[in-house]
């Protein structure tokens, strides 16, 4: 090799080597990122099965009510679902309370399943309502329905709903009923039997 080729070349290879080395970097930066956010979904998707598997583990589930609709009002199966919308901060639906987990407990083996949909506010999820659900012992599964467009998706939950609070769906396969009301067990219980009939 000359000496001017000699002068010419090793420039040339070296910034060869660091543009190489720049673009597998940003490569392996890009597939980083890529593999984060695919770790964050399999997480999400990780921690709502955990919480279908465990409702009482203390943490409770934020949806909007497209996500609470799919994954709840939805089922077509041969189980009864008793859906109470509810707040802590509301008295009358505090009072049933203890008519939606007896029902729970004393139905649970023929296919009835409870879920309690909380409309507290969000940001009192760590200081309210899990304290309450731990206070009284609550053993249904509870969710937060975290959704501020109420005038889109009351109607959705019936036709009939003023948004007043307690209010309760019972469902199944075949048929469905709104209430908007409080319940005693024995009158919660009239209902359920009827859903019960074949």
């Amino acid at each position: 090799m000359k000496s001017t080729e000699f002068q010419y070349f090793w420039p040339m290879k070296i910034g060869v080597i660091i543009f190489f080395s720049i673009l597998i970097f940003s490569c392996g930066e890009n597939n980083e990122r890529q593999s984060t956010g695919l770790v964050s979904e399999l997480a999400e998707v990780k921690n709502l099965q955990n919480n279908d598997e465990n409702p009482n583990s203390g943490k409770i589930i934020s949806f909007n009510f497209d996500q609470l609709e799919k994954k709840y009002f939805q089922k077509n199966n041969d189980s009864i679902y008793v859906i109470n919308f509810w707040a802590t901060w509301c008295k009358p639906c505090v009072k049933e309370l203890p008519a939606f987990e007896r029902i729970s407990a004393d139905y649970s083996s023929k296919k009835v399943k409870v879920l309690l949909v909380s409309l507290d506010f969000a940001d009192k999820i760590e200081s309210q309502v899990i304290p309450f659900n731990k206070k009284n012992n609550i053993k249904s599964e509870v969710v937060l329905l975290d959704d501020p467009d109420a005038n889109n998706w009351i109607p959705r939950v019936s036709k009939e709903w003023s948004g007043a609070i307690p209010a309760t769906i019972i469902y199944n396969k075949k048929k469905r009923k709104f209430y908007e009301q409080s319940f005693t067990f024995e009158e919660l219980e009239t209902e359920l039997k009827a859903f019960l009939k074949k």
